[in-house]
């Protein structure tokens, strides 16, 4: 069972990088068009868009993927913690 807890710790951090590179990828004119731009819009959409429901930008300043990351992050912690808990 501790090798399903490293793999899912490593999905979700995984995950938690390709939605850094996509948000950083916004910098950057043209960047989301590109193939891997395209793939990473598809895999962090879906997620990003839950939060961007409820949290409205400031200003010119998109902050939901930052708490969409935290969420992740809150929820790898809590997945390793279930998993020494348990074993």
């Amino acid at each position: 069972m501790v090798t399903v807890a490293k793999l899912l710790t490593t999905i979700i951090d995984l995950y938690i990088w390709a939605l850094i590179i996509y948000i950083l990828m916004s910098w950057f004119p043209n960047a989301r068009g590109t193939a891997i731009g395209q793939f990473l819009a598809r895999i962090c959409e879906p997620y990003l868009e839950q939060f961007r429901r409820f949290i409205p930008p400031l200003g010119m300043i998109d902050i939901s993927p930052i708490v969409a990351i935290l969420v992740l992050q809150f929820a790898m912690h809590g997945l390793q913690r279930v998993f020494t808990w348990f074993y």
